[in-house]
């Protein structure tokens, strides 16, 4: 049995993030960077246009700030199959645990407080807590149930060092879901909107029917109803024709860009369209921009990828890699600039994010059952994103 979190959880890296906290939070917002990015040609004859984003400046520590470190600090370690990191308005970091179901919040120091557990939960291989998402102070989770994968919303109450979970409604229920291929990953993107990854839960063919929640990305309203703006009217789908897709994130000028997992062949990275389809399971990797789909911007081995968790600062893609064990870093005026980062070093990376402090923050998967733990597992790393880029 793995101790409490407040024994179990600790933090390893000297420096204290109360400075660069401090500063950060001045800050008037923690979007994307600004770039121009290349998307494919291909369009869908569905595709409804959705109102232009305010962009959001990106997040750069002040001059007393701390610096952040140029290779990977351990902020804090013994986290026990880590998914997803959220932070709330005040700047304080909360992962969740595949397994466990636990919400965890982490101080200055790197120690642990566990926020509540999530009730309801089943989980087994790829299922169990997965995303989460901070929206106007309420926590936004995906996770799976014996019914089915759902998101719901939870009342976040309390300040830092006290938070705990309050009321929660469901938003979206009885999501296909299966030891496999069940996505997880939420986001709200800068139209305040909710996107939610479906994975084809073992049923590839019904990532291409447009009636059926598999293999699609949903987009829906904070309480969880059809936006009226949405590609098809009525319909929560945005994309469909996906596989696995477990990262988001969004360009300064409202560019979308999905993670995919492929099966045998290829792992995508793809930019996405509203009423897109990126043809799975009739397409893996590119060759389907003839056939009426939208090939991705980058391609990788199946064996060398498994794109999870990703971020965007600068210009740069970062993609956190399981399978691969690398960060690798993309260029988004040109995908096929890319360069790699500690492989092997850290083993599995689940999640990588932008935090309020400037810093990509890591999440390590080592004791999720694939991979191979080491001391200390798991992990939350940081480091500064002037040393990851693509070129």
């Amino acid at each position: 049995m793995r101790p409490s979190p407040s024994t179990d959880v600790r933090r390893t890296a000297g420096a204290s993030l109360t400075a660069v906290l401090a500063g950060a939070l001045l800050l008037t917002g923690c979007g994307a960077p600004q770039a121009a990015p290349t998307s494919p040609a291909a369009t869908s004859a569905t595709a409804t246009p959705t109102p232009t984003p305010t962009p959001t400046p990106t997040p750069t520590p002040t001059p007393d700030a701390e610096p952040l470190p140029d290779e990977p600090e351990t902020f804090a370690e013994g986290l026990d199959a880590p998914w997803s990191i959220a932070w709330t308005a005040d700047g304080i970091p909360l992962v969740s645990e595949r397994d466990t179901g636990r919400i965890l919040e982490f101080d200055d120091e790197g120690e642990a407080r566990e926020v509540g557990t999530v009730a309801g939960i089943r989980h087994g291989t790829e299922g169990g807590l997965l995303g989460l998402a901070v929206h106007e102070g309420d926590l936004f989770v995906y996770f799976t149930a014996s019914d089915g994968n759902r998101v719901v919303r939870y009342d976040l109450l309390g300040t830092a060092g006290r938070y705990r979970l309050g009321d929660r409604d469901t938003l979206l229920e009885e999501l296909p879901f299966s030891p496999v291929h069940n996505a997880g990953r939420i986001a709200f993107g800068p139209d305040g909107m909710l996107y939610v990854p479906i994975g084809d839960a073992r049923n590839p063919s019904a990532a291409q029917d447009p009636d059926v929640r598999r293999g699609k990305i949903l987009r829906v309203e904070p309480d969880g109803s059809v936006p009226s703006d949405n590609p098809t009217k009525g319909s929560p789908v945005y994309s469909m024709g996906h596989r696995n897709v477990q990262g988001l994130v969004w360009d300064d000028d409202g560019t979308l860009y999905a993670s995919e997992f492929g099966q045998n062949a290829w792992d995508e990275l793809n930019v996405i369209e509203p009423g897109g389809n990126y043809g799975w399971p009739i397409v893996e990797g590119t060759g389907g921009e003839g056939r009426g789909f939208i090939d991705p911007i980058a391609t990788w081995r199946t064996s060398s990828a498994s794109p999870s968790g990703i971020a965007l600062v600068d210009g740069t893609i970062v993609i956190a890699n399981l399978r691969g064990e690398v960060l690798r870093a993309v260029s988004t005026s040109d995908p096929g600039t890319q360069r790699e980062y500690y492989a092997g070093e850290y083993g599995r990376l689940r999640d990588v994010a932008v935090g309020p402090d400037g810093a990509l923050w890591i999440l390590t998967n080592n004791t999720d059952g694939r991979g191979d733990p080491r001391s200390g597992d798991d992990r939350i790393l940081r480091v500064d994103p002037a040393s990851v880029t693509a070129d």
